[in-house]
């Protein structure tokens, strides 16, 4: 599953880079999305599996607090990536003539800043000011440095800890997930009024790839940050590995096989080189 993330993701990012037709704002924060996958993956698989093939159950100190810190980022920046995509979809389908206007390049290089910088301020700034304490040995019962598994290991006011957990998961993750449902819930009003059944089904389906990602990334992740008490249980480690490794796989496979814009734009790539390999 590894190898697939990481050639699917890398093959969604070459086809829109050297693709001039797919250099349209959708596109621009599809790429940001595999690139997003593509380290949070190989954020935490590599040593999974090293474990798994050596056997030696171990993990450093720094390296769990790597992977726990820049895991926490890049979930939060997904959070946040997810969100502006529903915007985007959002102009495009219900206010079509204003959406090079809207949604332009100066747009959309300030959305990264601002989701990188807000995904950073609400995800590592407070872990950073108050660092975890621990006092309750050094075995998880987890398959990577997950925040909640740590956590489990953590001494001192941990209730506290949780508080300041839910309450930034609602910013990141209770926020956008209500955001993303009333913007397709505009969306969906204005495709049923298109009158071209032909026309309404595929302007859906460019929404519909969008919405399985929102719906297995987010189901999973407030399951966890948002479920009752957040207790880390055996459960929970493999809920995990559906938004740590299930949703970066699915990504590049629903954003391509769905979309023909992508479909046509590898044909075209693959007949350049195949012509320029036989010349």
């Amino acid at each position: 599953m590894y190898i697939l993330s990481i050639l699917g993701n890398s093959f969604l990012i070459f086809t829109i880079i050297v693709s001039p037709q797919l250099h349209t704002a959708m596109y621009y924060f599809l790429c940001n999305l595999s690139f997003i996958d593509l380290c949070y993956t190989s954020c935490t698989i590599p040593k999974l599996l090293f474990v798994l093939f050596s056997e030696i159950l171990k993990i450093s100190y720094t390296g769990c607090m790597i992977q726990m810190y820049v895991g926490v980022f890049l979930g939060g920046t997904e959070c946040l990536l997810l969100a502006v995509m529903a915007y985007d979809r959002y102009i495009a389908i219900c206010l079509p003539l204003y959406y090079t206007t809207i949604i332009n390049w100066g747009v959309c290089r300030y959305c990264t800043v601002m989701i990188l910088l807000g995904s950073f301020i609400l995800c590592t700034i407070p872990n950073i000011l108050k660092p975890l304490v621990f006092c309750r040995g050094n075995r998880m019962d987890h398959f990577a440095c997950e925040l909640l598994g740590v956590l489990e290991l953590a001494c001192g006011d941990i209730a506290a800890y949780k508080l300041q957990l839910f309450i930034i998961s609602i910013f990141l993750l209770f926020c956008p997930f209500v955001f993303i449902l009333v913007s397709y819930i505009c969306i969906i009003i204005s495709i049923l009024k298109i009158k071209s059944t032909d026309s309404r089904l595929r302007t859906f389906s460019t929404c519909a790839s969008h919405l399985t990602i929102v719906f297995m990334f987010y189901g999973t992740s407030m399951t966890m940050y948002m479920g009752r008490g957040m207790r880390f249980s055996s459960k929970s480690k493999f809920i995990s590995l559906i938004y740590g490794v299930v949703t970066p796989v699915l990504n590049p496979v629903i954003y391509s096989l769905r979309n023909n814009e992508v479909k046509r734009a590898f044909s075209k790539i693959l007949e350049k080189y195949s012509v320029s390999l036989s010349t």
